[in-house]
């Protein structure tokens, strides 16, 4: 079968966050929005199917995640990521954020230090402040190669009493799938520095070709004790409305911590919905997931091309991952506050700031691609309508 991703789908009136809350997010309704980190795309048949043969049982009682999509999750991982995993390492949570909070108030103390790598999805930050948790900044490095992890600065930060580490990996927003060695190296400040890693692997699948996602804590048994995984079939598949992702722990005092919490918040039961498009898309979807790729390969390289030869001042940091890409604008010397506003009140056009990010956002932008190549091309002309004009 071949899925049509060119197809326009209207989604406004249908409570959706990316259409239906731009005015309060951007001030304004009527824009093009390539920003929230979901698709414009349907999900696969696969999933739908199953979530409507479901709901053709017409009892929607109190649920809990089964063998079968237990097993759907270790097929996949061992599939997708060469990744072997035991069923008592599996848990739950229903968003990965929510996840990430709940393990930061069960495995940590107020005030115990904890980083992130920025730029990185704002969220960490948010639930690390949020819980009177202290942040602390391990900025990523930009250079002539990409983006780089500061392992110096990182090995500083951990003789100063680092708690816990969140990695994003594969890199949302600057798009790396960090190496092997890369990851070996930061096992080995951990497992050196007694620290945690909360690494957030949701973008798992979302992988370019001539990359490959590693997940951390299949490097080693002594590493796996000190990292907990965060997968979800959210931006996989596209369905983060399930609310339905997967919190993997080797560890078991610290999974029995984690558990706990869920517990007592009343978290742990589940979404029914979820749980049938997680087993659906795990066991059936891998031919829509290849031709997905496919597809946002074309979008990139669209988009590479149009800047190239249209707004050359605006560079593609080269993705190996995942349909959120990330400009470098610093060429306009613009702050890109103001940027931002004429993007919105000029071209009518939703993107997400750099800064959103962490400072070190400064001067770039995050646009979506997980949309038909048509409205790609309309955002560009857009923002090629305002760099015109600066």
């Amino acid at each position: 079968m071949r899925y049509n991703f060119d197809e326009i789908i209207e989604r406004k009136n249908t409570d959706c966050v990316k259409y239906d809350k731009l005015e309060s997010y951007f001030g304004a309704k009527d824009l093009l929005p390539l920003w929230v980190a979901d698709m414009d795309f349907k999900v696969p048949p696969c999933i739908s199917e199953a979530i409507i043969e479901r709901a053709n049982h017409e009892i929607y009682g109190y649920t809990f995640r089964g063998d079968s999509c237990i097993k759907s999750i270790q097929n996949w991982l061992k599939t997708r990521h060469d990744w072997a995993i035991p069923k008592d390492w599996i848990s739950s949570s229903p968003g990965v954020v929510t996840g990430l909070s709940i393990l930061l108030m069960s495995l940590t103390n107020e005030g115990d230090q904890i980083a992130i790598q920025s730029p990185v999805y704002h969220p960490f930050a948010q639930v690390i402040n949020d819980t009177k948790r202290k942040l602390v900044v391990n900025p990523l490095r930009l250079t002539d190669e990409g983006y780089q992890m500061d392992f110096e600065q990182l090995e500083e930060l951990a003789k100063n009493g680092l708690t816990a580490l969140v990695l994003s990996n594969p890199h949302n927003p600057v798009g790396r799938v960090f190496t092997k060695e890369e990851l070996v190296q930061l096992g080995n400040l951990a497992n050196t520095y007694d620290f945690l890693i909360i690494s957030d692997e949701i973008h798992q699948d979302l992988i370019y070709e001539g990359y490959k996602h590693i997940p951390l804590a299949s490097l080693s048994d002594e590493l796996a004790q000190r990292t907990i995984t965060c997968i979800a079939p959210s931006k996989t598949f596209n369905v983060a409305g399930l609310a339905s992702s997967v919190i993997i722990i080797p560890n078991a005092k610290l999974k029995q911590k984690f558990e706990t919490l869920l517990s007592s918040l009343h978290l742990n039961s589940g979404n029914l919905f979820g749980h049938t498009a997680m087993q659906a898309g795990y066991e059936d979807g891998a031919e829509w997931l290849d031709q997905l790729m496919d597809y946002l390969k074309g979008n990139v390289d669209f988009l590479r091309s149009y800047l190239k030869e249209n707004i050359p001042t605006i560079k593609l940091i080269e993705p190996e991952a995942t349909y959120l890409l990330w400009l470098d604008c610093r060429s306009l010397n613009i702050d890109t506050e103001k940027l931002n506003k004429l993007l919105i009140q000029k071209a009518g056009l939703a993107l997400n700031k750099g800064t959103t990010f962490g400072n070190d956002g400064e001067g770039f932008l995050r646009i979506n691609i997980g949309c038909p190549r048509s409205v790609l091309e309309k955002a560009l002309e857009k923002i090629k309508l305002i760099v015109d004009e600066l």
